[in-house]
């Protein structure tokens, strides 16, 4: 991710045009993610406000497991199986299983999996044409979708969890004042 041009929707390298502007926003994105993170402990990323919370690390490997099912989704044209829902989860769906089994990893961890499943991304986009952004299949609701929509999505889900990243950040520091 090139810091000189992070606030340029402009041209990537081997991109075409409309993959560019989509690549220049996930790029943002991650960037501000990352630098949101970067210096986590892992008392900071475990952290649970209270019985139902996530943490910053069950939110991080969130994002990781929705860019993952949307590469199968997206790219292979297909929903996912019960294997891969099972190897996604917990970072999938959250909650109490996600709870018990998403703690004890440094941020190395989790930025190591953000950044091998964007890789991924990048690779696979790299590989297509700017049509396929267009191409609509049924989604939410059964209403059409373009692929293009479904990987805003994906980052506009970690923008979302960013948001509550920054929360609970503030809720950590006033707990440390306190």
């Amino acid at each position: 991710m090139d810091m000189q041009t992070l606030f340029l929707i402009d041209q990537k390298d081997g991109l075409g045009l409309e993959f560019s502007k989509l690549v220049s926003m996930m790029n943002y994105t991650r960037a501000t993610t990352m630098e949101a993170v970067k210096d986590l402990t892992v008392e900071e990323l475990d952290f649970l406000y209270d019985d139902e919370a996530n943490s910053i690390g069950m939110l991080l490997a969130h994002m990781a497991a929705v860019e993952k099912a949307y590469q199968i989704e997206t790219f292979e044209i297909r929903d996912l199986t019960e294997e891969e829902i099972s190897q996604l989860n917990p970072g999938l769906d959250l909650g109490s299983s996600a709870r018990e089994q998403i703690k004890g990893n440094t941020i190395d961890y989790y930025l190591k999996q953000l950044t091998d499943v964007r890789n991924t991304t990048i690779e696979t986009f790299k590989t297509l044409p700017d049509e396929w952004l267009f191409e609509q299949t049924p989604f939410w609701w059964d209403k059409p979708a373009n692929n293009f929509f479904k990987w805003f999505h994906v980052f506009e889900d970690e923008l979302n969890h960013r948001g509550q990243i920054r929360i609970i950040k503030k809720m950590i520091r006033k707990l440390k004042e306190s």
